[in-house]
């Protein structure tokens, strides 16, 4: 699809997130017709309810070997930074076998590799686009600190930040609890290791920054339409997708960016992709909580704590159980502890609860890339905890792919085939 043609390309995006609606908006910059298809609207998935954090330097698969030796113990409390909930147990085996497969030495590596190349892509676009946007208001630069009660923790995770900084991301290592104290007063003197990457982005509020674009999407003459789909199909000229209510949209080009619903479509058109789904829970506490100067990363127990224009977000942990169990907020409840005991003067008072469906693959690496029976279909979804930190490099090479732009790297290992 090039020139006059794609020019005036009609073109459908599935899903109202922030990988969808910053998608739509490199679309419409290059001229397509956009419209974006979403059940419920824009902002209301997980795109409300992150950590609120740009982590370009956060560029390790979750599945790894320090987090396989931690599993076993991890699984075995209900209430641990990795749960799968008893019910869920046996539907998810597959996608654990996948995990574990992802964990070994030569997939790790792989994976740093796409990540950082996909981490770079997005870093290099994201001030420009929010420039274009008129969110630029909204960056904040006030870095990461990853705090390790461990030492032999700290030592084990220092070969994934080595591969890192090879590929460009600064880090400063800090190894007592006077370094620390200089990042970030008031924090328990039981961390006694952390890394610090004062390069980190922050947004002021994931949920304003991406409704924001979505109004900047609808000022250029894009359509939000609320509707829910259920099926691709393709054709040799157009392809459709067919909705909730039995009717049917079709259109030059569709996008699938449904978040944790995303697989279900690309099974429709014949993709068997694993993706899984991590319950994420949160508590947004009033602004005034603490005295929080970054974003704090407690790594062995899988929780940010977060600074934002409407509170300190605190949440984080992994829980595999799928789209249908009801919510246990009884794990939002222990991080807040936590997160109280690691940061005595924190006050908890007065918060929000949150849970959030994040999409995940067993290897960490989204799916950018073309379904197998259709160049006209395109998926950019499995972005996991990274959604916004890697939206703004995805959108621009699921533009380039629609558009047919040449693409600056190699899309091989996002590949949906790759499964």
């Amino acid at each position: 699809m090039s020139g006059k043609a794609a020019n005036k390309a009609e073109i459908i995006v599935i899903g109202a997130g922030i990988i969808g609606i910053t998608s739509a908006i490199e679309l419409q910059a290059k001229g397509a017709q956009v419209t974006v298809l979403d059940k419920t609207g824009v902002a209301a998935g997980a795109s409300q309810g992150n950590a609120g954090a740009f982590a370009f330097s956060d560029a390790a698969p979750v599945a790894s070997p320090g987090i396989i030796r931690k599993a076993p113990k991890w699984f075995l409390d209900p209430l641990g930074p990795l749960s799968v909930p008893l019910p869920y147990a046996i539907p998810i085996l597959p996608w654990m076998y996948r995990f574990l497969r992802a964990s070994r030495p030569e997939q790790v590596k792989t994976g740093i590799e796409a990540l950082t190349t996909l981490m770079t892509v997005s870093r290099n676009r994201l001030v420009s686009f929010m420039e274009e946007t008129g969110t630029h208001n909204m960056l904040r630069q006030h870095g990461n600190l990853q705090l390790y009660e461990n030492r032999k923790s700290f030592d084990v995770n220092m070969p994934c930040w080595h591969a890192r900084a090879k590929r460009g991301v600064k880090f400063t290592a800090l190894t007592d609890p006077d370094q620390i104290a200089e990042y970030q007063p008031g924090i328990d003197r039981r961390f006694v290791a952390a890394v610090a990457t004062n390069d980190w982005y922050g947004i002021s509020d994931p949920k304003d920054y991406t409704v924001q674009l979505g109004e900047f999407f609808k000022s250029r003459g894009g359509k939000v339409v609320i509707a829910g789909a259920v099926a691709l199909q393709s054709g040799s000229e157009r392809v459709s997708v067919k909705l909730e209510d039995g009717t049917e949209l079709s259109a030059d080009h569709i996008v699938v960016s449904a978040g944790a619903w995303s697989h279900h479509l690309a099974k429709t058109i014949g993709d068997n992709i694993p993706l899984e789904t991590e319950r994420g829970y949160n508590t947004t506490l009033p602004v005034g909580a603490f005295d929080l100067k970054r974003q704090l990363s407690f790594e062995e127990h899988g929780f940010v704590v977060t600074p934002l224009s409407s509170g300190i977000r605190v949440g984080g942990a992994v829980e595999l159980g799928g789209l249908k169990l009801p919510p246990n907020y009884r794990r939002a409840d222990a991080l807040l502890q936590k997160a109280k005991n690691f940061l005595p003067e924190l006050n908890t008072e007065g918060g929000r609860q949150w849970m959030g469906f994040r999409p995940s693959l067993p290897d960490s690496i989204p799916v950018i890339g073309h379904a197998t029976k259709s160049n006209r279909i395109t998926y950019a979804f499995g972005h996991g905890h990274l959604g916004l930190t890697q939206s703004a490099g995805t959108a621009k090479l699921v533009a380039d792919l629609v558009m047919d732009v040449e693409n600056d790297i190699d899309l091989t290992p996002y590949s949906p085939r790759r499964f």
